[in-house]
């Protein structure tokens, strides 16, 4: 069989910005083949998911850290980190052959899915359920509510 490449690659998250997900399908195409090069494609995902995020996207790293400053959960950020390293990995020598361990080489996808449904997927669900079933009453509330215990602070 020639096409698909590999049938073992999650589906990318709908919430994936549209440019993050053709890298995301394009390193799925050729994760048999390059899997220095998938993990690359999807550590470039990262840094565009970090930029789409509200980041310079310059530096991944002090990306990360910026979201962690702003409280990222820590579990997020060591996936985000996992998919850094490895990419930086892949790309820079280093101790990680991607050759000897697929598995977690395609996991990797898995990971950039759970960071999508972390940091975007989630949020919009949430935002989607508090804007459809509060009243602007109970909005006001909270908010007078979360003012004042910042003034507390």
């Amino acid at each position: 069989m020639i096409y698909p490449i590999s049938g073992h690659i999650p589906l990318p998250n709908d919430d994936l910005p549209d440019d993050i997900k053709n890298d995301y399908l394009e390193a799925s195409k050729i994760v048999d083949l390059s899997p220095r090069g998938f993990v690359a494609l999807l550590r470039l995902g990262v840094q565009k998911l970090c930029k789409h995020l509200g980041k310079k996207g310059d530096n991944i790293n002090e990306d990360i850290k910026s979201l962690v400053a702003k409280g990222l959960n820590p579990m997020i950020q060591k996936a985000l980190d996992v998919v850094r390293v490895t990419g930086n990995s892949a790309v820079h020598p280093g101790t990680i052959d991607l050759k000897d361990d697929k598995e977690t080489a395609l996991k990797m996808f898995s990971i950039l899915n759970l960071i999508t449904n972390a940091m975007i997927t989630q949020p919009k669900m949430i935002d989607q359920i508090y804007d459809t079933n509060l009243t602007e009453g109970d909005k006001a509330a909270i908010e007078r509510r979360d003012n004042k215990s910042k003034s507390a602070l």
